[in-house]
């Protein structure tokens, strides 16, 4: 069973080379499809009035029992770099989920 992914741009209209990075990414994830259904990334574009605009990725995770788990907030003036955070830290949780697991199992 895949994982499916629902994506919300704030500020800014996507791109077909943002969302491609964004399913790429999704596919790391697919290791962990027995645990997730789905996931919801929001990319917001960030104005200042001193720099350049930056990008606010969040990463939620819906798991296959309904609970919602949110990963860190990623921030980078690189949209794309931006969504590579997120689901670094959502891979990341979602191994030491795992890990802790079969030690309860164990």
């Amino acid at each position: 069973m895949g994982i499916g992914m629902q994506i919300v741009y704030q500020g800014f209209c996507g791109t077909a080379r943002l969302e491609g990075e964004a399913a790429a990414q999704l596919v790391r994830l697919g290791r962990f499809s027995e645990l997730l259904s789905s996931c919801h990334l929001a990319i917001e574009e960030v104005h200042s009035p001193s720099a350049k605009p930056s990008y606010d990725v969040r990463l939620d995770l819906i798991t296959r029992t309904r609970d919602f788990k949110p990963i860190e907030h990623c921030s980078s003036e690189d949209a794309e770099q931006a969504v590579r955070c997120a689901f670094d830290a959502a891979e990341r949780e979602l191994q030491a989920a795992e890990s802790a697991a079969k030690r309860r199992q164990q």
